[in-house]
Parts: structure tokens; sequence; C-alpha cells
């Protein structure tokens, strides 16, 4: 058996055209959600990320606000910058490019967005919500996954699921996810006792521990769902001297072996970030004016 490929990159598609359709309507009644990322520093990744949410946040038809501080910017001046997106009736979602560099307490900037406008769903607020099943903002990579699991097997209720890592990011709010689809949920990680036995009882198995290919093909439980949240850029010495490529958490020529349905890496859940970002602040701007939330893109 060789499992079916989720593919995330034509979900995302979909998601994003879901959204700029909605972006749409809304404007046709003169409002326009916005959305303001704000980068400091001059980290090459992070300047990466930042461009790719500006164009897709314009090609969804959202107002794009880009702040980007120099990395001597002190915590007073950033927290000001906070201040005044919050007061800014413009803007619908702030986003606070991780990380920050050293000498700035990025939980005292989460903890100072809006709850309201924090698309990322890191302020403490939102987690608190979370956890005890009330309406919050959703952290995007843990959306899309759920997304993505809804979508190949329905309704989740009843099934075995073990997150594999327990950041803030993505493997506690995935946890609270799957608890609220009714899911079966442990949480295990790299102190696990017998880790391998532990994937093996999932019908749905999240990775999300940050090394490479280390869930092998034997962890996984045949047919299984696996979701890989992984992007680690291993040596590549078969393209040449210096090239690297991204593999994920899974060893993935393995595990599509067992696995029932799998993610790529790339073309996985990655897409699928963005995508939720733009429709958390979709989510947002329909909340500030007391419309409707568009139905599918919220939990």
């Amino acid at each position: 058996m060789t499992a079916s490929i989720i593919d995330g990159k034509a979900f995302a598609q979909q998601l994003r055209a879901r959204v700029a359709e909605h972006v749409a309507r809304l404007k046709r009644q003169g409002i326009t959600p916005g959305l303001a990322v704000v980068l400091v520093g001059e980290d090459p990744a992070s300047q990466v990320y930042v461009r790719n949410k500006g164009r897709q946040t314009v090609e969804a038809g959202m107002a794009s606000f880009e702040h980007r501080l120099d990395a001597a910017t002190s915590q007073d001046e950033l927290l000001s910058l906070i201040a005044r997106l919050n007061a800014d009736p413009a803007v619908h979602g702030i986003l606070v490019q991780l990380p920050l560099p050293r000498g700035l307490n990025a939980e005292a900037v989460i903890n100072a967005i809006d709850p309201a406008k924090d698309v990322d769903g890191f302020h403490i607020l939102n987690v608190g919500r979370l956890a005890t099943g009330q309406r919050a903002m959703v952290p995007c990579t843990p959306l899309g996954c759920l997304m993505l699991l809804r979508d190949r097997l329905g309704d989740l209720s009843g099934a075995e699921a073990v997150v594999v890592g327990r950041s803030n990011i993505v493997g506690k709010p995935m946890a609270q996810l799957l608890l609220r689809e009714n899911c079966t949920v442990t949480i295990a990680h790299s102190r696990t006792r017998d880790l391998p036995q532990t994937c093996r009882r999932a019908d749905i198995l999240v990775a999300a521990v940050g090394r490479p290919e280390m869930i092998r093909g034997d962890w996984i439980k045949p047919g299984a769902t696996v979701i890989d949240v992984g992007i680690n850029r291993v040596p590549a010495p078969d393209k040449g001297p210096d090239k690297t490529r991204l593999v994920g958490d899974v060893h993935f020529a393995e595990a599509v072996e067992a696995a029932g349905a799998i993610t790529p890496v790339p073309g996985g859940v990655g897409p699928m970030t963005i995508a939720c970002l733009l429709a958390n602040t979709l989510t947002a701007c329909c909340r500030a004016h007391g419309l409707p939330e568009p139905e599918g893109l919220t939990l």
C-alpha cells in the first residue's frame, strides 16, 4: 500500500480564493480587511516570510501594512508601535514576525497585541480561550493542519491522535484542536518512553518536533493519516557542493509505504500557514464589524 498524498499547496490555493471572494463582498460594503506585519531586524528567513505574507495579503484584496524596524529598536519603541496599531481601525490583524532580536521580550510584545487582532493566536488570552473551548484566534499552522485533516477524514470523533512536539506554536494548540474534534489525544516528545510504540497507536499522527526524518516508517500504524509539520534543511551532496534540500520530521520514503495519507515536505502544511493567516485576518475583520464569520474558515 502506498499512501495518498495530501496536497496542501492546492488546498491553500482554494482557501486563499475563498478568502478573496469574501474580501470582495466586504469591500462592496466599504470594508477592507487590513493586516499589519512588524519585522524587527534583518533576519533573512523572516524577510522572505514577510515578503510572501505581504504579497499574498494584497492578492487576496486586503490592505497590507508593513513596518520594518531596525534591529536596534527598543522595547518601548516596539510597544508604542503596537499600541498605535491596536488603536487603528484600518488594522484588523497584527503579526509580529518572530524571532525578535536579542534584548526584546517576545512574550511582552505578543501580549501587548489586542487579542482581537492577534491573528497568530499567540496572546495568552487566545491560548486560554482555545484551551477552555471559547471563541479564540487560533494559531495558523495548527488551524491549517486541522483543515487538511477534516478535508481528508471528515468527522475526527473517536480517532486516536498523537502529536509529537509540545511547542506553544504548534504542538500544544494542535492537541487542543484535536480534543475539540473529540479525538483521544496524546502529546509525545523527545522524553517520551518508547516513542515509536506511542506513534504506532495513532490513527492521526502529527509530527512537529523539528528533527529531520526522525519518525520512521515502522513507527506508523498501517493506514494512519500523517501530518508532517517539520521543515528542515539538510545537506544534499547529490545536488552539488553546499547544496541543501527540505525534509520533514517524518522519513517520507518509508512512511509513504505505511500511511494511508501523508503531507509531503515541501508542499504540505507549509502553504497552509499563510493561507490561514489571511483567513484569520478576515475572521478578525468580520468580528470587529459584527458580521457573520466566513463559513469553513474558522473553527
